[in-house]
């Protein structure tokens, strides 16, 4: 069910944010009292929007309430390059479940997305949900948006151009929207994030992959064909590592999860991290995650893998600050969880390099949404599509 026009997109998008008197409602919006109310029953009627009780008196008689129905539920994928997490919602997108497993991007989309179908499947047998009013998705590569494809991602073989929107449509039984994880991570900070008061603002996410979503006045900035945003395979060095696309000095080349790991694993055999070494001999391989450890007990080897990681993204960052001059920073994904050390690089070379005009009240932070960001994201992208005249 979807609104039938403009007026009830509009009051739709404002209930989200929560309940609200029809006073209220009416200060907000450019409607007469009796055209607004004409749109708000319709919109009971269609099983959108549900009576709250009544509001406190503003002087006269008390406004009736209304707010987003108790029955409205969104699903969010959001995949991973090496995990899955799922979400239901209701309709203001408070999560009212969540499941997250380990998941290889590579096994392909047929094995991965059934894993998706399948934890979902178990929200519903907890009671969490009986029809979902529309899914969003979020994959860790280029997209196409207005096909809801996947196009030749680096990372996800045997994933180009599959039908993802289709499949999950189907499968669910609900409108879908497929983005890519970053932009979808962008909306989760808009919606209840760092970045709700914020219109303009870039997210970088720091995982497996590097990658950027940019939000202009209020909405994802997907560039023509939907590759905005891919700073990870800026050049930053003519002469460094192959990476993953196969051009070589990407910056997600010297520091991306696969990046730390190689070398925190090079510092490890060199003997200048006994912490990595001791790691190394045990698991057999170093993590981004074991990076952050040993630089949380004062290692200094792991302190400065993060220090030039920093540095390289600041490096790329700071064009771009000085390019977009956005009203906020904000650093998340897996890597992102290196934390402050990583910051304090970030901050200090974008501070640094950047035009003073562009950074003079320009804050740089982490996220503070952390694994949900993705699939709050993933909720806001279809409910933005739900709620908009069809």
């Amino acid at each position: 069910m979807r609104p039938e026009n403009a007026h009830q997109a509009v009051l739709l998008r404002l209930l989200r944010e929560g309940g609200r008197s029809r006073a209220e409602l009416g200060d907000m919006v450019d409607l007469s009292r009796s055209k607004l109310n004409v749109e708000l029953d319709r919109l009971i009627e269609l099983g959108l929007v549900e009576p709250d009780g009544l509001a406190e008196s503003r002087g006269g008689r008390r406004s009736g309430k209304v707010r987003l129905s108790r029955q409205t539920r969104f699903a969010g994928i959001d995949i991973g390059a090496t995990s899955v997490d799922v979400a239901v919602t209701d309709g203001e997108l408070n999560v009212l479940g969540h499941l997250s497993e380990p998941c290889d991007i590579r096994e392909g989309p047929a094995v991965v997305l059934d894993r998706a179908v399948t934890l979902l499947g178990k929200l519903r047998e907890q009671g969490l949900y009986s029809q979902l009013h529309g899914v969003g998705i979020g994959l860790p590569g280029p997209v196409s948006f207005p096909e809801g494809v996947p196009v030749v991602p680096p990372i996800m073989p045997g994933w180009d151009r599959y039908p993802v929107r289709e499949a999950v449509s189907e499968e669910l039984g609900c409108p879908a929207l497929v983005d890519n994880d970053v932009n979808i991570m962008a909306l989760g900070e808009l919606h209840a994030g760092l970045a709700r008061q914020v219109g303009d603002f870039l997210l970088v996410k720091i995982g497996t992959g590097v990658g950027c979503g940019i939000v202009v006045d209020g909405k994802i900035y997907r560039g023509v064909s939907g590759s905005a945003g891919d700073i990870g395979h800026i050049r930053v060095d003519d002469d460094g590592p192959i990476c993953a696309c196969g051009n070589s000095g990407c910056l997600e080349a010297y520091f991306g999860g696969a990046a730390l790991a190689r070398e925190a694993t090079a510092v490890a055999r060199s003997g200048r991290s006994p912490y990595l070494a001791e790691r190394l001999a045990a698991a057999g391989e170093l993590t981004a995650q074991d990076v952050a450890v040993a630089a949380a007990q004062g290692d200094a080897a792991a302190i400065q893998i993060i220090r030039d990681g920093g540095r390289r993204v600041g490096q790329v960052l700071a064009s771009l600050v000085s390019f977009f001059n956005p009203g906020l920073v904000i650093i998340a994904g897996g890597v992102a969880r290196l934390g402050h050390v990583l910051l304090a690089e970030i901050r200090s070379v974008v501070y640094r390099r950047s035009l003073p005009l562009a950074t003079g009240n320009l804050p740089i932070v982490l996220s503070e949404l952390g694994d949900i960001a993705g699939i709050v994201g993933a909720t806001r992208l279809i409910s933005d599509h739900v709620y908009s005249a069809g």
